[in-house]
């Protein structure tokens, strides 16, 4: 289902085959967390901005609509009419987000729903049922997000049990196969690595994890509270110990800078929030930096937001006429900054590619990775 085609120093390139069709890698997953991207995008929307694949969320929609109304309604891709690929997040991060409203046993995770406290109970097994009544092509393991930082000895245990539940994953998800009770025929499991920042716990659990020959692999745990630096070092401990023909995926990790620099150490796939979160307050990411629209000196500003981009927003409007939605609190403002983020970060992704097929990647890194970064 992966095939790796180029690599440039580390980076590398290559094209994931689901059965809802290929995308290219390195890739940025769109997160569309209920099954919308915030910020009045649809599906046709995404189309238009480059996005390969969508992501939605396991509790989320666990929560609501529910996930056997979505398989009543033919799955999520029926739903939210995206015949791309999808992939789902297990719920393992409300574990972290929610820590106040969970309680964590062997059997899974007690939840207090965060929309109206009705106790939700999700274990290994549910998530994979969840998931096959999503429809999603690429399933992702339960797991435990710890939060950093936490005390060696509890993210030891929780490592174990992490890979305690990832065998029960892999054992529920054969079994649905088998009873023909997938939505999505064909969907894959992936397993995600975890150890906070512990080098020990990190590898050890990488090559446990490694040795169930599973379609892909991810490293989660990060982008919840350490340092950019503990970041890169963590996937430079890891990434040597997962598997060269699988595909790598760094969960929810973030900004372009950040995407430039997991390339460059052996990453090949990503989701965040940022680009949405962002544009619906106004920061906007272009080719020279990042601007806050908000600012009086755009107020007379008859410019794009970029003009080397060629988003439906920047092809139309001008950075004065943004400005005034903001500050009228229009929901367009949103709409029109969220499909220009989402461009530039589809926008990045491909040019990343092009940049590793014709082996020029470390130039493209010097160029952009810090210029990305600065605010303008």
């Amino acid at each position: 289902m992966f095939k790796l085609l180029n690599i440039s120093s580390q980076a590398r390139r290559g094209v994931f085959t689901t059965p809802h069709g290929t995308f290219q890698t390195p890739a940025f997953m769109n997160v569309a967390t209920q099954g919308a991207i915030k910020g009045a995008l649809s599906a046709e929307d995404l189309k238009t901005v480059g996005c390969q694949i969508a992501l939605s969320n396991t509790y989320h929609l666990h929560v609501r609509p529910g996930d056997d109304l979505v398989r009543t309604l033919g799955g999520l891709h029926k739903m939210i009419v995206w015949d791309g690929p999808i992939l789902t997040d297990s719920g393992g991060f409300q574990i972290f987000s929610l820590s106040g409203l969970r309680k964590i046993t062997e059997d899974g995770v007690t939840f207090q729903s965060h929309v109206d406290g009705r106790k939700i109970f999700i274990s290994p097994e549910i998530s994979m049922q969840i998931q096959a009544n999503l429809g999603a092509d690429i399933i992702m393991a339960f797991d435990e997000c710890v939060e950093i930082p936490s005390p060696h000895d509890y993210v030891a245990k929780s490592c174990d049990r992490t890979t305690r539940w990832l065998l029960r994953c892999k054992a529920e998800l054969d079994r649905l196969a088998a009873a023909g009770e997938m939505v999505t025929p064909g969907a894959v499991l992936f397993g995600i690595n975890q150890g906070a920042t512990y080098p020990d716990l990190r590898v050890a659990h990488m090559k446990q994890i490694a040795d169930l020959d599973l379609p892909g692999y991810a490293i989660g745990g990060l982008a919840v509270g350490e340092t950019h630096a503990e970041m890169y070092a963590t996937i430079e401990t890891v990434e040597p110990h997962m598997p060269k023909d699988r595909p790598r995926y760094l969960m929810g990790v973030g900004t372009p800078q950040n995407l430039i620099e997991s390339v460059a150490r052996g990453i090949d796939m990503f989701d965040c929030v940022m680009p949405a979160r962002n544009g619906r307050h106004g920061h906007l990411f272009t080719w020279s930096g990042i601007i806050n629209i908000n600012n009086e000196k755009y107020k007379a500003d008859q410019n794009p937001i970029d003009k080397d981009c060629t988003c439906p927003t920047c092809q139309r409007y001008s950075r004065a006429y943004l400005r005034h939605l903001f500050k009228c609190g229009e929901m367009l403002a949103m709409r029109l900054a969220v499909l220009h983020n989402l461009h530039f970060y589809n926008s990045l992704m491909a040019e990343m590619q092009k940049a590793i097929d014709e082996d020029r990647f470390e130039a493209f890194r010097r160029a952009y990775a810090e210029k990305l970064a600065q605010k303008l």
